[in-house]
């Protein structure tokens, strides 16, 4: 856990005297909130604990940590580094929070002077990042004992205005579909252990309709890692996947592929069996040029990375250029390819993506029919 205490010069408050939003820093402030670090609701010290409570005062951190996701922690952190830093160069305090000062700070988020000087600002926030940025602060402000009034109007109505003004159709990543899946298997590697990594990866993300950190998150078995999101079980009919998700647990499966060079779950028997692997992460890093499989778990960011060098390599979407191309492909296009490819009631592709609503489940569905429902001619136009 972060100490309370920041130690970084750089940090320190200006010397002339505070506008009248600023508060001097308190001591209680620490390096992390400061900079780049989460706080943590519990007592930084356990001087004068109990032997037993210290015990489970380390496990409920341990807890805390486990309350979000890791690239929810580290956007937090990021977040809360950037409205410090902002508040410094203003000579103003984070903390305590002030509505007025997180209402000016979305503002300069909004404008692009958040980085910057007010004459050489850079490029403008989108709402949905400047959204993120004020959950965080909220966030980080409710682990220190202190509230955030989101609705006071210092903050709302700036809000309100950014987004009638600056809100934008959200930029969805392009859809793979099998043609392209297919396309994208055959440059890689057959003969290499990355190259049967990254099929089954692929594979497995499609047809599970996996995000990218379930993928990377997946065990060979249950309670194997204490990172891990999920597990897998083969089966003679498939793959069972049981995983943590955003709302609880679910099952997801996979059924056999009617070609093995296709079928997901003969790319993951094949990766076990070259891999060695017995117990532990299932998706690995490859080391030693390629012939030999570490024991770290792969970062989920290497799927994204698959995908799109993988798309770009088969010719997807050749009509465009190769920035262009670069910026339609990510993990999440594995997930759209599977929702915009099966042609099954749409009730099971949302449950295979783990929706709880139908109309997100829609979002995801790039070539669905979008009249299917006529009310213009239900209606006896």
């Amino acid at each position: 856990m972060a100490q309370i205490i920041d130690q970084n010069p750089e940090n320190a408050p200006q010397e002339h005297s505070a506008p009248p939003h600023s508060t001097a820093v308190s001591g209680d402030v620490s390096a992390a909130g400061m900079s780049a670090g989460l706080p943590s609701p519990l007592a930084e010290t356990t001087t004068g604990l109990p032997a037993h409570l210290k015990d489970l005062t380390d496990r409920a951190r341990v807890y805390v940590e486990a309350a979000s996701s890791a690239n929810t922690r580290k956007a937090y952190a990021s977040d809360w580094k950037h409205f410090s830093a902002w508040c410094r160069r203003q000579n103003l305090s984070p903390l305590p929070p002030d509505p007025q000062v997180v209402g000016l700070y979305i503002t300069a988020c909004a404008s692009g002077s958040a980085i910057g000087t007010a004459t050489r600002g850079g490029k403008p926030n989108s709402v949905s990042t400047i959204e993120r940025r004020l959950a965080a602060i909220g966030w980080n402000c409710t682990q220190r004992g202190m509230t955030l009034d989101r609705k006071d109007r210092a903050i709302a109505t700036v809000m309100a205005g950014i987004r009638n003004t600056h809100a934008a159709p959200p930029r969805q990543k392009e859809a793979l579909l099998p043609e392209d899946l297919i396309a994208m298997l055959e440059t890689l590697d057959r003969g290499s252990l990355r190259g049967l990594r990254d099929r089954a990866m692929l594979l497995i993300g499609f047809a599970g309709g996996l995000r990218r950190s379930e993928i990377t998150g997946l065990d060979l078995g249950r309670d194997e890692t204490e990172d891990g999101r999920g597990w897998i079980e083969i089966l003679d009919k498939g793959l069972l996947i049981t995983l943590r998700g955003k709302t609880g647990w679910r099952e997801v499966e996979i059924g056999r592929g009617s070609s093995d060079s296709t079928c997901p779950v003969v790319a993951t028997e094949t990766w076990i069996k070259f891999a060695k692997l017995a117990k532990g992460s299932l998706f690995r890093r490859v080391r030693g040029k390629g012939k030999d499989v570490g024991p770290e778990r792969l970062n989920d960011q290497e799927v994204a990375r698959l995908v799109k060098r993988a798309a770009l390599a088969a010719g997807v979407r050749g009509d465009l250029s190769e920035v262009e191309r670069g910026q339609k492909f990510a993990g999440h296009s594995l997930r759209a390819g599977l929702a915009s490819s099966a042609e099954v009631d749409e009730r099971y592709v949302q449950k295979q993506l783990g929706h709880t609503s139908a109309e997100m489940t829609r979002r995801y569905q790039r070539r669905r029919d979008r009249f299917r429902v006529n009310l213009t001619k239900a209606a006896g136009l």
